[in-house]
């Protein structure tokens, strides 16, 4: 593949809600360039970006997939993005490097909640955005209701360059709003002609609003326009190319990737007016505490920021990452800041889905990838050894499902750190976490099916196999009134015996004041040297559970009382009585579980809120309040029990259509209802 300057380079994103096409709008765009020579179908397995085997046994995209072409010219590289909601991260990467986001909606099913996310994350980072409306030759299919849908969404700078020719399995051609001209296609060929004239009338009326759109940019050519004179396409497409760049303007065009109809537009429409890495805002680097802007200069110094991690079974870690500056060629050596390590690029090449295409050099603005990284992971900065700069790295998402897992077989034990570690590495949404108070291993993630993908992921590349077990809750006990026992521990068996008598005081303390221990012997009943001893009994009593078998707090204990033998008491026999006489008193003292509740925001559509409050209230919430956020959303605010909570992000998806969103976080612990203590009884294992 030849070498492309920063001007000629294409950096697009393809996002969207989950069965828009995109993956398919890929195949396309690669089929136009002549970077394959047949169209490939998500639905067996055969497209280019879709390779990874989990993602031909589901037919969607699971990750962020890279494939470049060559095009009148330029290089553009396509980025394609899952759909799904469980895959944001590798979105959010994606938009990290992209110069243009193309959204790709569906003209049967409209705006879908995933559009509206990704767009909003686009928004945040003033990234230029256009829209294809796909599927046009689906029945049912309706590109006015779309256009109308996406002005609702996102306001007046949707601009439709383009009107489709036909409906359904009669959709045939695409009319250009600019040129007047409309593009017949009929067995592959494309031919231009003139507006069908059943079209005419409202072809030049949105031409017209079009123009006028695009002259208000610029006064110069807005002044020549009132008085009479006509635009000429030149001048309209540089005014509009622009508006993308400043990400003003979100120009629509539509069609088909299937069939395919008006992919060969789009694709002219990204390298005439799609920004290049020159006409996006320079990055910020740090230094220290010192900020500073570095612009994609092929001749500056190599600076390269790593998006994605891949765990390829045959070539190991694979770093695919963006030259924000300079030039990078083969054995160059730059520095990872973060760990301080140089890292030797040896290999260059490009990713064509799962093809390898070998590199000698690449350019600031590009996209590439490198095997064998010792200690880069995804979201680091690789930067000259004199200059060891920093970009700011990519936030992953909050985890908001767990499950438990357990290695199947002690071989998968051995195994199984090894392998978290390196998918971590390729994943940075999954988090690994080992519950010290359950003892159980619990994976992180944003959804189930990125726990599914996880899972399957570690059985495939890493020979890991995993079983899953229900989430266990950290519960913990204490007491709600005073009480008093002796602990006796007398023990003779020939020789020196064991023999300790401690009297405790156990009484409640307020909620997380943790534990106190009160020495309030007087007259020696307990010697001195053995006091520590009671107050260890009593700690590692605790530890090993109340009443119910967990953690017990919150209380304090006073050793107000006790005997000894000058012969057969030893630091054994008083820590032995600190322990029973603990276990004893706290029986008295009206034992309690007590759960963790955790501090729920939600965000939901204004008429999603009923039913979200509703099912708050059926999971034991409190509702603290809600707040309007605009744009249609309200934030509620709740505690709620975590044990109602772990299935909450398949839940609240599940009730909101996906449209409502949520963040979770540890608050504190309140009284296990008595009924629910019956039944944790009951489950408790015999």
């Amino acid at each position: 593949m030849p070498n492309y300057p920063p001007a000629r380079i294409r950096n697009v994103a393809l996002v969207g809600h989950g069965g828009s096409g995109k993956t398919s709008l890929a195949e396309a765009l690669l089929y136009r360039a002549g970077a394959i020579s047949r169209l490939g179908r998500v639905e067996d397995g055969s497209t280019v970006c879709d390779h990874e085997p989990e993602e031909v046994a589901r037919g969607m995209s699971l990750s962020l997939a890279l494939a470049p072409c060559e095009l009148e010219g330029h290089k553009i590289n396509i980025l394609d993005t899952p759909g799904l909601a469980d895959f944001v991260g590798d979105v959010d990467a994606a938009l990290r490097v992209a110069d243009l986001a193309i959204f790709v909606v569906s003209a049967l099913d409209g705006v879908e909640v995933q559009t509206r996310t990704v767009w909003r994350m686009a928004a945040e980072r003033g990234l230029p955005r256009m829209v294809f409306v796909n599927k046009l030759d689906r029945e049912l299919a309706d590109f006015e209701r779309t256009l109308d849908e996406l002005r609702a969404a996102f306001g007046t700078g949707i601009a439709p360059l383009e009107l489709p020719i036909g409906e359904g399995s009669g959709f045939h051609g695409v009319a250009d709003l600019l040129t007047d001209t409309a593009y017949l296609y009929d067995g592959g060929e494309v031919r231009a002609a003139e507006v069908p004239e059943e079209m005419e009338a409202q072809e030049h009326r949105v031409h017209e609003t079009l123009v006028e759109g695009i002259v208000e940019a610029e006064d110069a050519l807005l002044e020549r326009y009132l008085e009479g004179e006509v635009p000429s396409f030149e001048e309209l497409e540089a005014v509009l190319a622009q508006g993308v760049a400043r990400a003003s303007v979100f120009p629509v065009v539509c069609g088909s990737a299937t069939v395919p109809v008006g992919v060969d537009r789009l694709a002219q429409f990204i390298t005439e007016i799609g920004p290049s890495p020159l006409d996006r805002p320079p990055v910020t680097v740090r230094a220290g505490d010192v900020d500073t802007l570095v612009a994609p200069d092929p001749d500056g110094d190599p600076l390269a920021f790593v998006f994605k991690t891949i765990a390829d079974p045959f070539v190991g870690h694979v770093s695919v990452f963006k030259v924000l500056s300079g030039t990078v060629r083969p054995d160059e050596v730059l520095r990872n800041p973060r760990t301080g390590d140089d890292e030797r690029l040896h290999v260059l090449f490009g990713l064509r889905g799962k093809e390898h295409v070998e590199l000698d050099q690449v350019v600031a603005g590009d996209i590439a990838a490198v095997a064998k990284l010792r200690g880069t992971r995804t979201g680091d900065t690789l930067a000259p050894r004199s200059l060891p700069v920093v970009v700011a790295p990519l936030v992953p998402p909050v985890p908001s499902l767990s499950i438990a897992v357990r290695p199947r077989t002690q071989a998968d034990d051995d195994k199984l750190a090894g392998a978290l570690h390196r998918l971590g590495q390729e994943d940075t949404a999954l988090q690994v976490e080992r519950n010290p108070e359950t003892h159980q291993t619990l994976l992180q993630g944003t959804g189930e099916a990125h726990l599914g993908l996880a899972l399957a992921r570690l059985a495939r590349t890493f020979g890991v196999h995993l079983d899953t077990e229900d989430v266990r809750m950290a519960y913990r006990e204490t007491i709600t009134s005073p009480a008093e026992a002796e602990g006796r521990y007398k023990k003779q068996s020939g020789g020196h015996g064991q023999f300790g008598i401690a009297w405790l005081r156990v009484e409640p303390l307020a909620r997380g004041a943790g534990f106190e221990f009160v020495d309030a012997i007087v007259g020696g009943a307990i010697p001195r040297q053995f006091i520590p001893a009671v107050e260890k009994g009593v700690v590692e009593a605790m530890e090993q559970g109340g009443v119910y078998g967990y953690p017990v707090v919150d209380v304090r204990v006073t050793c107000f009382d006790g005997k000894f033998h000058a012969v057969d008491s030893s630091e054994m026999s008083f820590k032995m009585a600190g322990a029973l006489g603990f276990r004893e008193a706290m029986a008295r003292a009206g034992p309690v579980v007590l759960e963790p509740v955790s501090l729920l925001t939600v965000v939901v559509p204004d008429h999603q809120l009923g039913d979200v409050m509703g099912d708050l209230n059926a999971r034991r919430g409190r509702v603290q309040g809600t707040e309007p956020l605009g744009d249609g959303e309200q934030e509620v605010t709740a505690t709620v029990p975590t044990s109602e909570l772990v299935r909450y992000a398949i839940d609240l998806r599940s009730l909101t259509g996906g449209w409502g969103r949520f963040s979770v976080r540890p608050d504190h612990y309140d009284v296990l209802p008595a009924h629910l203590v019956d039944r944790l009884v009951e489950a408790a294992p015999a």
